[in-house]
């Protein structure tokens, strides 16, 4: 066992309520912090959410155990008093580096001494943002895919100046609430998975922006054609439009475009994807 027992996630969105909550499952106190009052009334319905589908899809969960979970959950919109007793902040805020590195710099500042930082960030590199928390060798990535108790890796990845116990600690960590740990023994963007999953993504977007297929049939001929269960577009809406529009306006200029088309079609028209109701497809 570790000696972790507070865990802050900071952002309350799709995946970092998810994060939150399967840590309380599994029996850590948590703390799950944003920016103001309205997200965190939008966290609270998130998390009600999560209880249903835990009791509809972890075994176990409908024996109470769901329900348990949301007692360990405290909320907060001070970032100081969130994060005054935390062993581990989980940092699950939106892909853009400056803003990144502002929060941990003021992170930095207000928590302990003992605190082990780590980021979710999905395609930048630890070393990139190190440098901003004040203490580079107690940080590092903790990687989590969307639908986390379902889809349950944990990538761990740590930078040159990460302490190699803090690693194991965090890997550790992550076995300890259900998750399998996928050690990566150096940086590389994207991971293990996303290295994987974005050009995947990248290339049905990019037959869709280009007027060769519509998205449903994208989707239909990988489903088909490979006997996934999910084509890219169905990935997205899952994931939500939020997070790949900022990964490709951080891309090249190819990126670029079908970030422009991803908003001009689809983000400025409020389909966000499933949390909101429709995306590519519409949800009931």
């Amino acid at each position: 066992m570790t000696d972790i027992k507070n865990v802050v996630v900071l952002g309350t969105g799709v995946l970092g309520s998810q994060i939150a909550f399967q840590s309380a499952y599994h029996g850590f106190a948590v703390t799950a912090y944003d920016i103001n009052n309205d997200a965190i009334e939008q966290a609270k319905g998130r998390f009600a959410g999560l209880v249903e589908t835990y009791k509809n899809e972890v075994k176990g969960a409908a024996d109470g155990k769901a329900d348990e979970a949301l007692t360990r959950v405290s909320y907060s919109s001070d970032l100081a008093d969130a994060v005054k007793d935390a062993d581990l902040v989980i940092e699950a805020i939106p892909e853009i580096l400056d803003l990144k590195r502002s929060t941990y710099a003021t992170l930095g500042e207000v928590s302990p001494a003992k605190t082990i930082f780590a980021t979710n960030s999905s395609t930048l590199l630890p070393s990139d943002i190190a440098d901003s928390t004040g203490r580079p060798d107690r940080f590092l990535a903790l990687h989590f895919a969307n639908h986390v108790w379902a889809f349950n890796t944990a990538e761990i990845m740590g930078t040159a100046q990460t302490d190699p116990a803090v690693f194991d600690t965090v890997v550790e960590f992550a076995g300890e609430i259900g998750m399998v740990p996928i050690p990566i023994h150096k940086e590389k963007a994207g991971y293990v998975l996303n290295s994987m999953l974005v050009p995947f993504l990248n290339a049905g977007l990019a037959l869709a922006a280009g007027g060769y297929a519509a998205p449903e049939d994208v989707d239909k001929t990988w489903r088909i054609g490979t006997g996934a269960p999910m084509g890219p577009f169905q990935i997205y809406d899952v994931v939500g439009l939020n997070t790949p529009y900022n990964i490709l306006m951080n891309g090249g200029d190819d990126e670029q475009k079908l970030a422009a088309w991803l908003k001009e079609n689809y983000i400025d028209k409020g389909k966000l994807g499933l949390a909101a109701g429709e995306g590519f497809y519409k949800y009931s």
